[in-house]
């Protein structure tokens, strides 16, 4: 199956929403839009194209109402998605859905790209899981391209999971909560107490990590 959404967001209507496949979008307040599958998707083989546009002055918060699952196909056990994200002058994104499942046997890419403009704001968060309860042997990789201002920002890619270059039977991380943040001035910090790390960003923005076993509750904070 292919899938294909976009969102546009302006500040003098309600956002636009167009879709076909297994992924649609639903307004659920003035300036919010919740993902809601429509069907079984994304299996292996399928295909998703995302375009999330917020206009000149707009605000716009991208959630979903539940988790997406990974799962492998008949003939196919590979997924993959695009998603791009443009946000304009003195326009607002915060784009948190809900975690990435990936099950047993399921393998599925995402590739992301964003364009911010210098004045705009942006909070980005990504959260991925391999395998459901007791599954571990699920594949995921991640790709995230942010300029800002026509200047590069970010380039930043991640796997987990089976055949990825940390993973190991013992002690291989299988989640993983990612958040890229524009504007952001703090500096970088560890937090050894839950594996955590912020990075500040040249361009300044921060991406904001974290690894583990499982993931935890989500947060606000970036």
């Amino acid at each position: 199956m292919h899938t294909e959404l976009c969102i546009d967001a302006s500040r003098d209507r309600s956002p636009r929403i167009t879709s076909v496949g297994g992924l649609a979008g639903r307004q659920t307040g003035p300036d919010t839009v919740h993902l809601i599958g429509t069907a079984a998707t994304p299996l292996g083989g399928d295909t998703i194209v995302v375009r999330i546009s917020v206009a000149a002055g707009a605000r716009l918060e991208v959630r979903s109402v539940a988790a997406s699952l990974a799962m492998p196909g008949a003939l196919n056990r590979h997924s993959s998605a695009q998603w791009y994200f443009e946000v304009g002058e003195g326009a607002s994104l915060v784009f948190d859905p809900e975690p990435m499942v990936v099950v047993s046997d399921a393998s599925h890419s995402v590739v992301n790209t964003v364009v911010v403009h210098e004045d705009s704001a942006l909070w980005l968060r990504e959260r991925t899981q391999i395998g459901r309860f007791e599954e571990a042997s699920g594949s995921w990789s991640s790709s995230m391209r942010c300029d800002v201002g026509g200047s590069p920002l970010l380039r930043h890619r991640v796997e987990l999971g089976e055949g990825s270059v940390a993973h190991d039977m013992l002690s291989a991380p299988l989640s993983m909560s990612s958040t890229l943040q524009y504007p952001d001035s703090r500096p970088s910090a560890v937090d050894l107490s839950d594996g955590s790390m912020r990075l500040a960003l040249p361009g300044g923005g921060s991406l904001s990590t974290s690894v583990g076993r499982r993931l935890v509750p989500a947060g606000s904070g970036g």
